[in-house]
């Protein structure tokens, strides 16, 4: 008896969790995208771009408003419309989609970022590919003198 509580229980939390992180991820009421559709208006695919600075987005301008966007966002953006899909910025009113930008695609290019890499390579790694730092190899370096010639080897040789 104590089991099948036990059971229950756990079996409810897990339940209600699942739901809350589902929930996380579909749109809600004021919530901004680009959203690509087909010729019959049909969706495609979105990203969902946002109004405040956060870590791994870079600011842009589309409509003379400013988002914040990832890389990869606007390389998919370039790739849709090379295919022929309608790109816009949508806005979720709660019944329905409102399209508040045309042609995101010609107001911010992977150029405009500074990114020359192709698109695809952009979206594979979520970003654009840069030489990434190893940690113990930046704490060395700041630990290590600038001019070793002039340095002493250890405090025992001043």
């Amino acid at each position: 008896m104590w089991f099948q509580k036990v059971l229950f229980t756990t079996a409810i939390l897990i339940a209600s969790a699942s739901a809350a992180i589902a929930q996380s991820a579909i749109p809600k009421i004021g919530d901004i995208y680009i959203i690509s559709r087909d010729d019959n208006r049909i969706f495609r695919g979105s990203h969902r771009i946002y109004t405040r600075q956060a870590e791994g987005l870079v600011e842009v301008e589309y409509c003379n408003r400013s988002y914040w966007v990832r890389a990869a966002t606007v390389a998919w953006t370039q790739l849709e419309v090379e295919q022929s899909f309608v790109v816009r910025v949508e806005f979720n009113r709660g019944k329905g989609w409102r399209p508040i930008c045309s042609h995101p695609e010609e107001q911010v290019t992977l150029r405009d970022l500074g990114i020359t890499e192709d698109p695809r390579v952009v979206i594979q790694n979520d970003g654009p590919t840069v030489d990434k730092v190893k940690r113990f190899a930046a704490i060395r370096k700041a630990f290590n003198p600038k001019g070793t010639d002039n340095a002493a080897q250890s405090f025992h040789d001043e």
